[in-house]
């Protein structure tokens, strides 16, 4: 039995053959799963002889009739189309950078029965707990869903143990980026600079790439595959 039709059954299993008769003219799920494969399979990337890194993050894009359809059933599916995927992934040795999400969205231009799949590698985020000093000026740093503080005198990024900010990504290197955090004697504003760190990859600022860069609310620097975008907002309570 291959692995698409044991997903069917347990789909079935689990909601007692419903979703089945409900999507009988319209995207079935195991089509949905397929896709998800053929996804993993297209975006696999060679990260060392027995490793390959695969996207985590999955946006199905549905009509606006298959998505009213799915919605009484899409937490049910979507736990079912994660157990299919990590289990397709154990077979071909690919490694997911962090938990795999999957959404369902709708989308207008879609017919009854078409459906798209996007996907993303966002890679798995872990900063260590700082106390910041208090400042005027808030800064912080998104990636991947999550913010951290840039407080003074600033973070490492990097993907080893010892990195203040790190990120599961193999394209980055061990302390691959410093962050560096002043407040100027004088100045209510924060001072924010990005350096390499003598990263295999390099850095992004912008889109350019570069040794060191001053960075304002808005910029966006890219280690590895990842992007980290830097915010900063003054605080009215002072």
């Amino acid at each position: 039995m291959s692995g698409l039709q044991r997903f069917e059954q347990r789909l079935e299993q689990a909601i007692s053959g419903v979703f089945a008769r409900t999507f009988r003219s319209a995207v079935q799920p195991v089509e949905i799963a397929a896709a998800l494969q053929r996804e993993l399979d297209n975006q696999a990337q060679i990260v060392s002889r027995t490793r390959r890194l695969v996207p985590n993050v999955f946006h199905v894009e549905l009509s606006d009739s298959d998505m009213a359809r799915l919605s009484p059933y899409d937490s049910t599916l979507e736990a079912e189309l994660t157990d299919q995927l990590e289990e397709h992934a154990e077979l071909q040795n690919y490694t997911f950078p962090g938990s795999i999400r999957i959404h369902f969205e709708s989308d207008s231009d879609l017919t009854t029965g078409r459906f798209r799949v996007r996907s993303e590698a966002q890679a798995r985020v872990t900063g260590r707990d700082r106390t910041a000093p208090v400042t005027t000026t808030r800064a912080m740093v998104e990636v991947n869903g999550t913010r951290h503080a840039l407080t003074p005198p600033g973070l490492i990024v990097g993907r080893g143990s010892e990195a203040d900010l790190r990120i599961d990504d193999p394209g980055v290197s061990r302390q691959h980026a410093q962050f560096l955090v002043t407040a100027p004697h004088g100045d209510r504003g924060l001072r924010i600079e990005v350096h390499d760190m003598g990263s295999t990859n390099g850095i992004r600022v912008d889109g350019q790439k570069v040794a060191r860069a001053d960075l304002t609310d808005g910029s966006r620097v890219q280690v590895g595959r990842t992007s980290l975008v830097v915010r900063t907002e003054e605080d009215t309570d002072v």
